[in-house]
């Protein structure tokens, strides 16, 4: 038996520390859910971690992790927690495992916050970069609800499924980025290199070329004395396309552009669906108010024109509208999510309903990628045999004719 020291919070926020008599800390730790404290540190009496700092680099609020490195660490430590782990022991296992030197030093900063006195949600809010505003209010609802494990769980599955997304529209991106890469590279040696020979050749020859041939000869010379002209436009469009996206009228005009191309569009659209169903259950089931729930599901939409329309959703929902008519007067979202929505609010399943639509609408996001890969893939290769085999021929009919003349 030892003599072990507690810190913990009760539902209402009030803090507490005391000591018990126990066997190990897992015991403590049930005592204390017994007593309707929620413990967030146990150790035994005048003991003290040692935490190992080598390799830890300077933090800032604009640190920044991976995807990948979020979810492992909310996995892991929603295990912990679920096994009974109070919080800054929990914190402190992460620490001393941790191998990425970011995150290493971003959980040692959330630590000595709540060592100060901060809950884990203020110490989360730290750092924005790392923990959005998703992160942290479904953090906050956790700890004020008493079910902090839970909400670990939820987050792990949820940032799973939403980087499951990202990859597939990245995947369906990276095939027709490689081939119109290829295409251009191409395209630019034949008309920098090779063309040029073939017209050097039929100008010594004197022979009258064809049309086709007069053009194609014409583009080659155009591209050959512009290429660094060529080269430094492009550059500055991206540029002034970037700086015109930042800005907020920029950026409205380019995502309803990008949500009117045909398929594209589309795709974007079941994507903000799937994002918007999901985020939106994972906060109703872990009991973030709706109000504050769209709020935050707005700016997780990645796109200006759906943000707004879910903005004036939250609006509608404020002044007394259901959510299930608030969403119908956005014209965004099909009449199926309507109906669910609206099964949802009736039966008081929400979250569960969402949950349905963000299911439905990852499998069509995964078809429709799929089919777009499909309708892409010879269309590109029939894009760059059209251009390739047209700079063939255009080459070769002088060649045809001149065979022509000899035999005449």
């Amino acid at each position: 038996m030892a003599i072990y020291q507690w810190k913990g919070k009760r539902r209402s926020g009030e803090y507490l520390k005391g000591e018990i008599t126990a066997s190990d800390p897992r015991f403590v730790a049930e005592e204390l859910r017994k007593m309707d404290i929620y413990p967030i540190n146990i150790g035994k009496k005048n003991e003290f971690f040692t935490l190992n700092l080598q390799g830890t680099k300077e933090i800032s609020p604009k640190t920044k992790i991976s995807d990948n490195n979020l979810i492992v660490f909310t996995r892991q430590f929603s295990s912990l927690i679920d096994s009974g782990v109070p919080i800054l022991q929990g914190l402190t296992i992460m620490i001393e495992q941790q191998k990425n030197k970011e995150l290493k030093g971003i959980l040692l900063k959330i630590k000595e916050s709540i060592e100060n006195g901060a809950s884990l949600s203020d110490s989360l809010r730290k750092f924005p970069r790392v923990f959005n505003d998703l992160y942290v209010n479904l953090v906050e609802a956790g700890e004020k609800g008493g079910v902090l494990d839970r909400v670990f769980k939820r987050l792990s599955v949820y940032f799973e499924k939403i980087l499951r997304l990202k990859r597939k529209i990245r995947g369906a991106m990276i095939y027709p980025a490689v081939v119109l890469s290829v295409a251009v590279a191409v395209i630019t040696i034949l008309m920098t290199f090779v063309i040029p020979v073939f017209a050097n050749l039929f100008a010594s020859v004197g022979a009258k070329l064809p049309a086709l041939t007069r053009d194609v000869i014409a583009f080659s010379d155009f591209i050959r004395a512009y290429i660094l002209y060529i080269i430094i436009a492009a550059f500055a469009l991206i540029f002034a396309l970037r700086f015109y996206h930042k800005k907020e009228s920029g950026r409205r005009n380019i995502d309803r552009l990008f949500l009117k191309i045909p398929l594209i569009g589309a795709l974007l659209k079941k994507v903000a669906i799937a994002r918007f169903a999901r985020t939106l259950s994972t906060m109703v089931e872990s009991g973030v108010p709706i109000l504050a729930g769209l709020e935050i599901v707005s700016k997780t939409s990645g796109n200006k024109i759906i943000e707004e329309s879910l903005m004036q959703t939250k609006e509608d929902v404020t002044a007394g509208s259901p959510l299930s008519a608030a969403l119908n007067k956005t014209n965004l979202f099909p009449p199926l999510v309507i109906q669910m929505v609206m099964v949802g609010e009736k039966t008081g399943n929400l979250d569960a309903m969402l949950a349905k639509v963000a299911d439905y609408y990852d499998e069509e996001v995964d078809n429709t990628v799929n089919n777009l890969t499909q309708m892409l893939e010879p269309a590109l290769i029939i894009f760059l045999g059209i251009v390739v085999g047209t700079l063939v021929v255009a080459m070769y009919l002088p060649i045809f004719n001149l065979g022509r003349a000899i035999k005449g």
